[in-house]
C-alpha cells in the first residue's frame, strides 16, 4: 500500500495524480460513461442538529472517524461489473513515488424509487 498522505507528496507527484484522474475522466467522456466529478478541498466541517433553539454542533475540521472524501465521480454504466472494473482502475491512480495508491473507493448507485408492484 502507498499510504503517504497527499500533503506529503511532491508537486510533481500531485500533478501526476491529477493528470491520471483527468485522463481517466476524459476517456470515460469518450465512451459516454462519465457524468460529472469534482475534487474536494481537504478542509471541511461535519455539522449536525443539536436540538430546538440550540446552535448546530460542529466537529471539525473532520469527524472523529477521520474519513477523507477527496472527491467524487458520477459514472453511468450498463452494469455493476463495469462500475467495479472502473473503480478498480481508478484506485490505481499514482501517489508518492509514482506508485499506485490502491485507494479504497466507495461505489454507490443513486437512490431510486422502489419498483411499483401491481397485481
Amino acid at each position: 500500500m502507498n499510504c503517504v498522505p497527499m500533503d506529503q507528496w511532491t508537486p510533481e507527484e500531485v500533478s501526476a495524480h491529477m493528470r491520471y484522474m483527468d485522463d481517466f475522466a476524459k476517456r470515460l467522456e469518450g465512451t459516454g460513461e462519465f457524468v460529472d466529478g469534482q475534487a474536494l478541498a481537504p478542509e471541511g466541517t461535519f455539522v449536525r442538529y443539536d436540538g430546538e433553539g440550540r446552535p448546530p454542533v460542529t466537529d471539525g475540521p473532520f469527524a472523529e472517524t477521520k474519513d477523507l472524501i477527496a472527491g467524487w465521480m458520477v459514472i453511468d454504466v450498463d452494469s455493476y461489473e463495469r462500475a467495479v472494473e472502473l473503480a478498480g482502475e481508478l484506485s490505481a491512480a499514482p501517489g508518492a513515488g509514482g506508485e499506485p495508491i490502491h485507494e479504497w473507493l466507495e461505489l454507490r448507485p443513486f437512490l431510486a424509487a422502489p419498483p411499483t408492484i401491481t397485481e
